[in-house]
């Protein structure tokens, strides 16, 4: 059997399908639990005094483990806060507890749960839980990407000089200056910027039309997993610089003619 038959196997199919509903499940009970946002918070430091998680990023991730070993025990879990189970059922799940912490913390919209599951033919399920913008997007690979049960897909033709652009900055000093560089120039031929402050909500929102392009450096794999499989699913082109596989060095997602020149500026 073929690569793309084995994808689409009734096997495949069904497991598929039994993957989505429990990352629905889950993403929807670690939403509620964000939703009872608490007055004080716990700051743990990360990777500097500006990148930081709370005790609600670890809750949640908590909350999502347990969920996910509860049901499936013999699966991998690769998660922002720690989580790192090898897998022995072939099938290995990606989570970020809450993509979009500094906005959280602010009291800002925009945050997230995402949730994914892959094998070693890549992603296969991804839903993206944005409560505070009721938003819920999810995507099986083939399958089409939906929010809030409805289909969706990507602006596309846009032209540049009408395209509303999305992007995030890193918590690198030296990265931010060749960011700041880079909007300079954007800013100058596009319709105008955004920063969503969440990666995941930011792929899910060029999938809906609410954007028409992303682009950022130095995402990780949770942030891209589950958003990345939305936005392509919903018609979007999701590559690194130059076409090549999106990655930590450089995301850029956007309909196949903006895309285009997207990545032609980008570099």
């Amino acid at each position: 059997m073929g690569s793309n038959e084995w994808l689409n196997s009734p096997v495949k199919s069904e497991l598929k399908a039994e993957l989505l509903d429990l990352a629905i499940s889950i993403a929807k009970q670690a939403g509620e639990l964000l939703m009872a946002r608490p007055d004080v918070f716990d700051l743990e430091m990360k990777s500097s005094a500006i990148d930081f998680a709370t005790q609600m990023d670890i809750a949640s991730e908590k909350l999502i483990v347990s969920k996910i070993l509860e049901a499936r025990p013999d699966d991998g879990i690769i998660g922002e806060e720690g989580a790192s189970i090898p897998s022995k059922s072939g099938v290995t799940w990606v989570i970020d507890p809450l993509d979009g912490t500094v906005n959280y913390f602010y009291g800002i919209a925009g945050w997230n749960v995402s949730i994914a599951a892959k094998d070693s033919e890549g992603v296969q399920v991804g839903v993206v839980n944005a409560p505070s913008i009721n938003s819920f997007w999810s995507a099986t690979k083939d399958g089409g990407a939906t929010c809030n049960g409805k289909k969706i897909k990507c602006n596309d033709p846009v032209e540049f000089n009408r395209a509303l652009i999305a992007t995030g900055f890193s918590y690198d000093v030296a990265d931010r200056e060749a960011q700041a560089a880079l909007v300079s120039k954007l800013l100058l031929e596009i319709r105008d910027l955004r920063r969503i402050g969440a990666g995941a909500a930011d792929l899910c929102l060029v999938a809906t039309g609410r954007l028409d392009g992303f682009y950022e450096r130095g995402l990780n794999e949770w942030d891209l997993a589950a958003g990345g499989l939305i936005a392509t699913e919903a018609g979007a082109l999701v590559t690194g610089r130059n076409g090549g596989p999106a990655g930590k060095e450089m995301v850029i997602a956007a309909g196949a003619h903006l895309h285009a020149r997207l990545v032609a500026e980008i570099g």
